[in-house]
Protein backbone atom coordinates (compact mmCIF):
# COMPACT_ATOMS: atom_id res chain seq x y z
CA UNK A 1 0.00 0.00 0.00
CA UNK A 2 2.04 2.96 -1.24
CA UNK A 3 -0.32 5.51 0.27
CA UNK A 4 0.08 4.05 3.74
CA UNK A 5 3.86 3.53 3.68
CA UNK A 6 4.81 7.10 4.66
CA UNK A 7 2.82 6.71 7.89
CA UNK A 8 5.52 4.37 9.26
CA UNK A 9 7.52 7.37 10.45
CA UNK A 10 4.51 8.86 12.30
CA UNK A 11 2.18 11.65 11.22
CA UNK A 12 2.84 15.20 12.28
CA UNK A 13 0.19 16.69 14.59
CA UNK A 14 -1.94 19.59 13.51
CA UNK A 15 -1.90 18.81 9.79
CA UNK A 16 -4.92 18.03 7.70
CA UNK A 17 -5.47 16.87 4.12
CA UNK A 18 -8.41 19.26 3.88
CA UNK A 19 -7.99 22.86 2.77
CA UNK A 20 -10.10 25.27 4.88
CA UNK A 21 -12.31 27.83 3.11
CA UNK A 22 -11.58 31.53 3.20
CA UNK A 23 -14.22 32.17 5.85
CA UNK A 24 -16.53 30.28 8.19
CA UNK A 25 -19.99 29.42 6.82
CA UNK A 26 -23.12 31.00 8.25
CA UNK A 27 -24.24 29.57 11.57
CA UNK A 28 -20.72 28.92 12.88
CA UNK A 29 -20.58 31.91 15.20
CA UNK A 30 -19.18 29.74 18.00
CA UNK A 31 -15.86 29.55 16.17
CA UNK A 32 -15.49 33.15 15.03
CA UNK A 33 -12.59 33.44 17.48
CA UNK A 34 -10.30 31.48 15.12
CA UNK A 35 -10.58 34.12 12.38
CA UNK A 36 -8.12 36.94 11.79
CA UNK A 37 -9.21 39.87 13.97
CA UNK A 38 -8.57 42.24 11.07
CA UNK A 39 -10.16 40.82 7.92
CA UNK A 40 -12.30 38.20 9.78
CA UNK A 41 -11.13 35.51 7.37
CA UNK A 42 -9.54 32.10 7.89
CA UNK A 43 -5.83 31.95 7.14
CA UNK A 44 -3.04 29.39 7.38
CA UNK A 45 -0.64 32.18 8.46
CA UNK A 46 -1.99 33.50 11.75
CA UNK A 47 0.41 35.39 14.03
CA UNK A 48 0.03 35.95 17.78
CA UNK A 49 0.97 39.45 18.96
CA UNK A 50 2.41 40.20 22.40
CA UNK A 51 -0.97 41.72 23.33
CA UNK A 52 -2.51 38.26 22.54
CA UNK A 53 -4.52 39.46 19.53
CA UNK A 54 -4.32 37.39 16.34
CA UNK A 55 -3.85 38.66 12.77
CA UNK A 56 -3.02 37.12 9.42
CA UNK A 57 0.09 38.05 7.45
CA UNK A 58 -1.85 40.17 4.93
CA UNK A 59 -3.37 42.36 7.65
CA UNK A 60 -0.02 42.69 9.41
CA UNK A 61 1.71 43.77 6.19
CA UNK A 62 -0.95 46.45 5.62
CA UNK A 63 -0.54 47.55 9.25
CA UNK A 64 3.30 47.72 9.12
CA UNK A 65 3.58 51.57 8.77
CA UNK A 66 1.55 51.99 11.96
CA UNK A 67 3.63 49.54 14.00
CA UNK A 68 0.83 48.97 16.53
CA UNK A 69 -1.87 46.40 17.15
CA UNK A 70 -4.99 47.63 15.29
CA UNK A 71 -7.21 46.56 18.21
CA UNK A 72 -5.47 47.81 21.39
CA UNK A 73 -2.63 49.95 19.91
CA UNK A 74 0.12 47.96 21.65
CA UNK A 75 3.47 48.41 19.89
CA UNK A 76 4.69 45.54 17.69
CA UNK A 77 8.37 45.04 18.69
CA UNK A 78 9.49 43.48 15.41
CA UNK A 79 10.80 46.03 12.88
CA UNK A 80 9.19 44.05 10.06
CA UNK A 81 5.79 44.41 11.71
CA UNK A 82 5.41 40.60 11.62
CA UNK A 83 5.48 38.80 15.02
CA UNK A 84 7.59 35.66 15.37
CA UNK A 85 4.98 33.54 17.17
CA UNK A 86 2.45 31.52 15.17
CA UNK A 87 -1.01 30.95 16.63
CA UNK A 88 -0.80 27.20 16.10
CA UNK A 89 -3.98 26.64 18.14
CA UNK A 90 -6.20 28.67 15.81
CA UNK A 91 -4.47 27.39 12.66
CA UNK A 92 -4.91 23.76 13.70
CA UNK A 93 -8.51 24.37 14.75
CA UNK A 94 -9.21 25.74 11.26
CA UNK A 95 -7.84 22.54 9.71
CA UNK A 96 -9.85 20.32 12.05
CA UNK A 97 -13.04 22.32 11.44
CA UNK A 98 -12.44 21.95 7.71
CA UNK A 99 -12.40 18.18 8.19
CA UNK A 100 -15.61 18.39 10.21
CA UNK A 101 -17.31 20.43 7.47
CA UNK A 102 -16.39 17.75 4.93
CA UNK A 103 -17.89 15.11 7.20
CA UNK A 104 -21.08 17.15 7.66
CA UNK A 105 -21.50 17.66 3.91
CA UNK A 106 -24.54 15.69 2.80
CA UNK A 107 -23.07 15.12 -0.66
CA UNK A 108 -20.84 12.33 0.68
CA UNK A 109 -17.12 11.69 0.77
CA UNK A 110 -14.77 9.67 -1.40
CA UNK A 111 -12.11 7.35 -0.04
CA UNK A 112 -8.78 9.16 0.34
CA UNK A 113 -6.86 6.15 -1.03
CA UNK A 114 -8.77 4.53 -3.85
CA UNK A 115 -10.87 7.64 -4.72
CA UNK A 116 -13.58 5.35 -6.12
CA UNK A 117 -15.74 4.18 -3.25
CA UNK A 118 -17.65 6.27 -0.73
CA UNK A 119 -15.88 6.85 2.56
CA UNK A 120 -17.24 4.78 5.43
CA UNK A 121 -14.80 5.61 8.24
CA UNK A 122 -12.33 8.30 9.21
CA UNK A 123 -8.98 7.57 10.86
CA UNK A 124 -8.00 10.48 13.15
CA UNK A 125 -4.40 9.20 13.37
CA UNK A 126 -3.83 9.12 9.61
CA UNK A 127 -6.39 11.91 8.99
CA UNK A 128 -7.86 9.97 6.07
CA UNK A 129 -11.32 8.95 4.89
CA UNK A 130 -11.49 5.24 3.97
CA UNK A 131 -13.96 2.98 2.26
CA UNK A 132 -14.70 -0.48 3.70
CA UNK A 133 -12.07 -2.28 1.57
CA UNK A 134 -9.31 0.27 2.21
CA UNK A 135 -10.19 0.25 5.89
CA UNK A 136 -9.54 -3.49 6.04
CA UNK A 137 -6.13 -2.94 4.39
CA UNK A 138 -5.50 -0.07 6.79
CA UNK A 139 -6.23 -2.25 9.82
CA UNK A 140 -3.90 -4.98 8.58
CA UNK A 141 -1.08 -2.54 7.81
CA UNK A 142 -1.34 -0.87 11.21
CA UNK A 143 -2.18 -4.03 13.15
CA UNK A 144 0.54 -3.27 15.70
CA UNK A 145 -0.77 0.25 16.29
CA UNK A 146 -3.94 1.45 17.93
CA UNK A 147 -5.60 3.48 15.19
CA UNK A 148 -9.21 3.84 16.30
CA UNK A 149 -11.09 4.73 13.14
CA UNK A 150 -14.68 5.99 13.45
CA UNK A 151 -17.69 5.69 11.17
CA UNK A 152 -18.43 8.77 9.09
CA UNK A 153 -22.14 8.54 9.94
CA UNK A 154 -21.37 8.63 13.66
CA UNK A 155 -19.12 11.68 13.23
CA UNK A 156 -21.74 13.43 11.11
CA UNK A 157 -24.19 13.17 14.00
CA UNK A 158 -21.75 14.86 16.40
CA UNK A 159 -21.43 18.59 17.03
CA UNK A 160 -18.35 20.54 16.00
CA UNK A 161 -17.43 21.03 19.67
CA UNK A 162 -17.48 17.30 20.33
CA UNK A 163 -15.47 16.60 17.18
CA UNK A 164 -12.74 19.08 18.20
CA UNK A 165 -12.59 17.69 21.72
CA UNK A 166 -12.17 14.13 20.42
CA UNK A 167 -9.55 15.01 17.82
CA UNK A 168 -7.35 16.90 20.24
CA UNK A 169 -6.98 13.74 22.34
CA UNK A 170 -5.48 11.81 19.43
CA UNK A 171 -2.48 14.10 18.95
CA UNK A 172 0.97 13.10 20.22
CA UNK A 173 3.96 15.12 21.33
CA UNK A 174 7.22 14.46 19.53
CA UNK A 175 10.75 14.44 20.91
CA UNK A 176 12.45 17.85 20.72
CA UNK A 177 15.94 16.42 20.11
CA UNK A 178 17.43 17.29 16.68
CA UNK A 179 16.45 14.68 14.13
CA UNK A 180 13.96 12.88 16.33
CA UNK A 181 10.96 15.12 15.63
CA UNK A 182 11.02 14.31 11.91
CA UNK A 183 11.40 10.59 12.67
CA UNK A 184 8.22 10.46 14.72
CA UNK A 185 9.76 9.65 18.12
CA UNK A 186 6.85 9.93 20.52
CA UNK A 187 7.59 11.78 23.75
CA UNK A 188 6.16 10.97 27.17
CA UNK A 189 8.88 12.59 29.33
CA UNK A 190 9.53 16.23 30.15
CA UNK A 191 12.96 17.49 31.23
CA UNK A 192 12.54 20.29 33.78
CA UNK A 193 16.16 21.37 33.33
CA UNK A 194 16.06 22.10 29.60
CA UNK A 195 12.25 22.55 29.51
CA UNK A 196 11.77 20.21 26.55
CA UNK A 197 9.83 17.08 25.67
CA UNK A 198 11.99 13.94 25.25
CA UNK A 199 11.56 10.40 24.08
CA UNK A 200 12.62 7.49 26.32
CA UNK A 201 15.90 6.99 24.43
CA UNK A 202 17.07 10.56 24.95
CA UNK A 203 16.06 10.51 28.60
CA UNK A 204 17.98 7.30 29.28
CA UNK A 205 21.09 7.87 27.16
CA UNK A 206 21.77 11.55 27.86
CA UNK A 207 22.82 12.11 31.47
CA UNK A 208 22.48 15.89 31.14
CA UNK A 209 18.69 15.64 31.24
CA UNK A 210 17.22 15.74 34.76
CA UNK A 211 14.97 15.93 36.68
CA UNK A 212 12.10 14.35 34.73
CA UNK A 213 8.34 14.34 34.98
CA UNK A 214 5.47 12.96 32.93
CA UNK A 215 4.72 15.11 29.87
CA UNK A 216 1.00 15.00 30.59
CA UNK A 217 1.60 16.31 34.10
CA UNK A 218 3.65 19.19 32.67
CA UNK A 219 0.99 20.15 30.11
CA UNK A 220 -1.64 19.99 32.84
CA UNK A 221 0.53 22.20 35.08
CA UNK A 222 0.92 24.74 32.27
CA UNK A 223 -2.81 24.80 31.62
CA UNK A 224 -3.46 25.32 35.34
CA UNK A 225 -0.85 28.10 35.47
CA UNK A 226 -2.56 29.91 32.60
CA UNK A 227 -5.95 29.40 34.24
CA UNK A 228 -4.72 30.85 37.53
CA UNK A 229 -3.22 33.87 35.78
CA UNK A 230 -6.43 34.37 33.85
CA UNK A 231 -8.48 34.35 37.07
CA UNK A 232 -6.14 36.91 38.64
CA UNK A 233 -6.47 39.13 35.58
CA UNK A 234 -10.26 38.91 35.79
CA UNK A 235 -10.09 40.31 39.31
CA UNK A 236 -7.69 43.04 38.22
CA UNK A 237 -9.81 43.87 35.20
CA UNK A 238 -12.46 45.38 37.47
CA UNK A 239 -10.15 48.20 38.54
CA UNK A 240 -9.34 49.04 34.92
CA UNK A 241 -13.03 49.02 34.01
CA UNK A 242 -13.76 51.37 36.92
CA UNK A 243 -10.98 53.71 35.80
CA UNK A 244 -12.25 53.59 32.23
CA UNK A 245 -15.74 54.59 33.42
CA UNK A 246 -14.28 57.47 35.47
CA UNK A 247 -12.34 58.71 32.44
CA UNK A 248 -15.48 58.60 30.31
CA UNK A 249 -17.39 60.61 32.92
CA UNK A 250 -14.59 63.15 33.09
CA UNK A 251 -14.66 63.49 29.31
CA UNK A 252 -18.40 64.18 29.45
CA UNK A 253 -17.98 66.72 32.23
CA UNK A 254 -15.23 68.43 30.29
CA UNK A 255 -17.45 68.66 27.23
CA UNK A 256 -20.32 70.03 29.31
CA UNK A 257 -18.07 72.58 31.01
CA UNK A 258 -16.83 73.69 27.62
CA UNK A 259 -20.35 74.23 26.31
CA UNK A 260 -21.40 76.18 29.41
CA UNK A 261 -18.33 78.37 29.34
CA UNK A 262 -18.70 79.14 25.64
CA UNK A 263 -22.33 80.10 26.18
CA UNK A 264 -21.39 82.42 29.04
CA UNK A 265 -18.67 84.05 26.92
CA UNK A 266 -21.06 84.60 24.02
CA UNK A 267 -23.72 86.18 26.27
CA UNK A 268 -21.22 88.63 27.76
CA UNK A 269 -19.54 89.50 24.49
CA UNK A 270 -22.85 90.13 22.69
CA UNK A 271 -23.43 93.10 25.08
CA UNK A 272 -20.22 94.74 23.92
CA UNK A 273 -20.24 93.65 20.29
CA UNK A 274 -17.93 96.19 18.70
CA UNK A 275 -15.98 97.36 21.70
CA UNK A 276 -14.79 93.94 22.86
CA UNK A 277 -14.77 91.83 19.65
CA UNK A 278 -11.08 91.20 19.96
CA UNK A 279 -11.50 90.13 23.58
CA UNK A 280 -14.21 87.68 22.54
CA UNK A 281 -11.94 85.98 20.04
CA UNK A 282 -9.13 85.72 22.57
CA UNK A 283 -11.40 84.19 25.21
CA UNK A 284 -12.89 81.63 22.81
CA UNK A 285 -9.45 80.71 21.65
CA UNK A 286 -8.27 80.22 25.23
CA UNK A 287 -11.23 78.00 26.07
CA UNK A 288 -10.68 75.97 22.91
CA UNK A 289 -7.01 75.49 23.72
CA UNK A 290 -7.75 74.31 27.25
CA UNK A 291 -10.51 72.03 26.04
CA UNK A 292 -8.32 70.48 23.37
CA UNK A 293 -5.50 69.92 25.84
CA UNK A 294 -7.90 68.29 28.28
CA UNK A 295 -9.32 66.12 25.53
CA UNK A 296 -5.87 65.08 24.38
CA UNK A 297 -4.85 64.14 27.92
CA UNK A 298 -8.02 62.17 28.51
CA UNK A 299 -7.86 60.58 25.07
CA UNK A 300 -4.37 59.27 25.78
CA UNK A 301 -5.45 57.78 29.08
CA UNK A 302 -8.63 56.36 27.57
CA UNK A 303 -6.67 54.74 24.75
CA UNK A 304 -4.18 53.27 27.19
CA UNK A 305 -6.81 51.83 29.54
CA UNK A 306 -8.95 50.62 26.62
CA UNK A 307 -5.91 48.91 25.10
CA UNK A 308 -5.11 47.15 28.38
CA UNK A 309 -8.75 46.01 28.70
CA UNK A 310 -8.67 44.60 25.18
CA UNK A 311 -5.41 42.83 25.89
CA UNK A 312 -6.90 41.31 29.03
CA UNK A 313 -10.01 40.26 27.09
CA UNK A 314 -7.85 38.66 24.40
CA UNK A 315 -5.81 36.89 27.08
CA UNK A 316 -8.90 35.52 28.83
CA UNK A 317 -10.40 34.39 25.53
CA UNK A 318 -7.19 32.72 24.37
CA UNK A 319 -6.65 30.89 27.69
CA UNK A 320 -10.28 29.73 27.58
CA UNK A 321 -9.91 28.38 24.06
CA UNK A 322 -6.57 26.78 24.94
CA UNK A 323 -8.28 24.96 27.77
CA UNK A 324 -11.12 23.78 25.51
CA UNK A 325 -9.34 22.90 22.30
CA UNK A 326 -5.54 22.99 22.60
CA UNK A 327 -3.53 19.81 22.09
CA UNK A 328 -0.60 19.09 24.30
CA UNK A 329 1.79 20.09 21.50
CA UNK A 330 -0.01 23.42 21.17
CA UNK A 331 0.18 23.98 24.93
CA UNK A 332 3.92 23.23 24.91
CA UNK A 333 4.50 25.58 21.95
CA UNK A 334 2.37 28.52 23.03
CA UNK A 335 2.20 28.48 26.85
CA UNK A 336 5.55 30.24 27.57
CA UNK A 337 4.73 33.06 25.15
CA UNK A 338 1.21 33.51 26.52
CA UNK A 339 2.47 33.30 30.11
CA UNK A 340 4.98 36.12 29.51
CA UNK A 341 2.29 38.31 27.98
CA UNK A 342 -0.06 37.65 30.88
CA UNK A 343 2.71 38.45 33.38
CA UNK A 344 3.27 41.77 31.63
CA UNK A 345 -0.44 42.53 32.04
CA UNK A 346 -0.28 41.60 35.74
CA UNK A 347 2.39 44.22 36.31
CA UNK A 348 0.24 47.03 34.93
CA UNK A 349 -1.67 49.30 37.30
CA UNK A 350 -4.62 51.54 36.40
CA UNK A 351 -3.93 55.30 36.59
CA UNK A 352 -5.06 56.97 39.80
CA UNK A 353 -8.08 59.17 39.14
CA UNK A 354 -7.15 61.68 41.89
CA UNK A 355 -3.88 62.57 40.17
CA UNK A 356 -5.62 64.27 37.25
CA UNK A 357 -6.70 67.89 37.20
CA UNK A 358 -10.45 68.38 37.31
CA UNK A 359 -12.04 69.40 33.99
CA UNK A 360 -13.77 72.70 33.44
CA UNK A 361 -11.32 74.90 35.35
CA UNK A 362 -11.53 78.11 33.36
CA UNK A 363 -10.20 80.44 36.09
CA UNK A 364 -8.26 82.69 33.71
CA UNK A 365 -11.33 83.21 31.52
CA UNK A 366 -13.50 84.11 34.51
CA UNK A 367 -10.92 86.62 35.78
CA UNK A 368 -10.78 88.40 32.45
CA UNK A 369 -14.59 88.49 32.25
CA UNK A 370 -14.82 90.14 35.67
CA UNK A 371 -12.30 92.74 34.50
CA UNK A 372 -14.51 93.52 31.51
Amino acid sequence: DGAAAPMESGSQPGTSPCSPPSELPAGKDDFQFILCEGCRQESRNLKLLTCLHTFCLDCLRENKPIGQCPVCRTAIPQASGIPDTDNVLFTNLQARLSTYRKISDSSGLSCSRCWREAAAVWCPECEEFLCTKCFEDHQWFFKKRSHEARRVEDLRAESAHRFLEDTKKSCNLFCSSPGHANQGHISSIYCKKCEKALCCSCALLDSQHAPFCDIHSETQRRQEELGTMSQELKQKRGSFEATFAVLQDEAKRLEQAQREMQELIRQRVEQLVRLIRQEEEELLGLVEAQQQQGQRDLARELQHVEGVLRRMEAGERLVEKMSLYATEQEVMDMQPFIRDSLKELQWLQPPVAGDRAQPGNFAECRTRLRAL
